[in-house]
């Protein structure tokens, strides 16, 4: 299946990121390719550092920017180290970094990765294959009360625990091993009458167990803090999560980073050393416009934020 995924705000991360020619920048998620090749066209003498932990999405991206090759460096491995890598190649400071927290519309859309629960393929979600935790084993073999956890935690539905009980009672007698039996017995888990009430009622669990087996939330506080003040005095940041867990970390992340200083009120001298590091650009998130949503509704839940190292 060829790599598709369509960049979710492309101009709005690429004016965002006030692209210098000469500069050197960081794709942390690489996917498909689209943001980079938009930052690539933009630079002269200046780098782009790609990264991705999902093999198709780097043969895929490498084909596409072929004609690119000797602006961009290659990484794949999870974003999260991005900066052993950095170091390594000798990188001291970078002109602005991207990071575009979703899951790419090929991940989605072939059955067989094991994400999507309107096909049924053997249970997967690894964006990252060579990794040994899948949401087969999630599912399987975690107990009620962790299951609920984490469907409750990272998935915020409040059927977490009847989910969890029914998933537990099915794997008494056979493994669960598709997609396709999961949705049903989460489905099953509803009342009839709220089953379809707020869209599918497979979403929640299934963005949970995703979460859960690519630890996508796990130190994204840090990493942001960690890549901001990577950055050049006046570099950006650009930000796009899909869900409210995502964006409240990073809002979170922005604020702290914005603070000038943390000392109690009353204190009359600072004592914390603490600095303002960045910019808040964004003070409410951007979102797709009207014209992106008619062609490509996965943009919907979408939200850009933007912050510029001071």
């Amino acid at each position: 299946m060829e790599f598709k995924h369509k960049p979710v705000m492309l101009d709005e991360c690429i004016d965002g990121l006030k692209i210098n020619p000469e500069g050197t920048y960081l794709d942390c998620t690489l996917g498909g390719g689209g943001h980079s090749s938009k930052i690539v066209e933009r630079l002269k003498g200046g780098k782009l550092i790609a990264v991705d932990k999902d093999e198709d999405a780097l043969k895929s991206a490498k084909e596409r920017l072929k004609a690119y090759e000797d602006k961009i460096i290659y990484i794949r491995d999870d974003f999260k180290n991005v900066c052993r890598h950095i170091d390594e190649l000798g990188v001291e400071k970078l002109d602005g970094v991207l990071i575009d927290l979703g899951v790419s519309s090929y991940q989605l859309d072939n059955a067989e990765r094991g994400f999507s629960y309107n096909a049924d393929a053997p249970l997967d979600m690894r964006m990252d294959r060579s990794q040994s935790l899948d949401a087969r084993q999630v599912v399987n073999e975690y107990s009620q009360e962790r299951l609920a956890d984490i469907i409750w935690r990272y998935g915020e539905d409040k059927l977490s625990r009847v989910i969890a009980k029914d998933v537990v009672e099915y794997r008494k007698t056979k493994e669960i091993e598709t997609t396709g039996e999961l949705a049903k017995i989460i489905e099953e888990a509803y009342p009839a009458k709220l089953r379809w009430k707020f869209g599918n009622p497979c979403k929640r669990t299934f963005q949970a167990i995703r979460i859960e087996v690519n630890k996508e939330l796990e130190e994204l506080d840090k990493i942001v803090g960690d890549l901001a003040l990577r950055l050049k005095v006046g570099g950006r940041i650009c930000i796009i999560t899909f869900h409210s867990l995502e964006d409240r970390i990073v809002k979170r992340a922005f604020v702290e980073l914005n603070k000038e200083c943390v000392c109690p009120p009353h204190q009359p001298i600072c004592t914390c050393g603490k600095r303002r590091e960045v910019n808040i650009i964004t003070k409410k998130p951007l979102t797709a416009t009207d014209k992106e949503l008619s062609d490509n509704s996965r943009a919907s839940c979408a939200k850009l934020r933007i912050a510029e190292r001071v």
